[in-house]
């Protein structure tokens, strides 16, 4: 068999086709590349400046705290319930000027006078002196929540302050109205301008105790 061989002129044109092809794929790759770059960089700038932004969602609740820190003080005459015993209910009876008045609140009692705190976070909307109910302060909070502190012997704040939950606020003392019990603490609160009863709501997270609303 015959073996052919290559005209003079096919080789260099070969070699020039071959280098032709080479540098062409190399121009390519590098394009390639570079918008392979471009577009990478253009998904993590994005992609950063998203989570940059993006805030955690968290569902925050507070508990609302007693109103003393004192852990020897004590409850001295409940909130009058009407769905309560008969006999819890006579031990929720204030009699004063010969009336019997049905308990609004709660009343804590300690042997010496304790510092009285704020619930929550509010705005004092109210500080006087009552002849019959003693030094008075009152704090409006979120969510329509309104706390009134009565029988205090000494007041820290005055009307337009804002405080923080746990803040002293005063000290517990007495008043006409309790006479028999000396040296406490008389707490109310109210939800949307309604009397309720404090026990279902202290040491309760905020969220929870809304739902128990009397």
């Amino acid at each position: 068999m015959r073996r052919r061989k290559l005209k003079p002129y096919v080789l260099p044109t070969l070699i020039v086709i071959a280098i032709v092809s080479v540098m062409f794929g190399t121009a390519t790759l590098r394009t390639t590349l570079k918008k392979g770059s471009s577009n990478d960089e253009l998904t993590s700038y994005v992609t950063n400046t998203i989570l940059e932004e993006k805030e955690p969602v968290i569902n925050e609740t507070k508990m609302i705290i007693n109103p003393y820190t004192d852990t020897t003080v004590t409850i001295g005459k409940n909130y009058y319930d009407y769905k309560a015993d008969s006999a819890t209910q006579e031990k929720s009876i204030i009699y004063h000027d010969n009336t019997y008045m049905q308990n609004s609140g709660i009343d804590f009692i300690g042997k010496e006078n304790f510092d009285v705190v704020a619930i929550l976070d509010g705005s004092v909307t109210d500080v006087k002196e009552d002849d019959t109910l003693g030094k008075v302060v009152e704090i409006k909070h979120d969510n329509g929540y309104v706390s009134i502190y009565q029988s205090l012997s000494e007041v820290n704040v005055k009307k337009g302050d804002m405080v923080t939950q746990g803040q002293v606020i005063g000290k517990s003392g007495n008043n006409e109205l309790d006479k028999e019990m000396a040296n406490h603490l008389h707490f109310e609160l109210y939800i949307n301008g309604k009397v309720v009863n404090p026990t279902l709501y202290l040491n309760k997270e905020l969220q929870t105790s809304e739902k128990k609303e009397q």
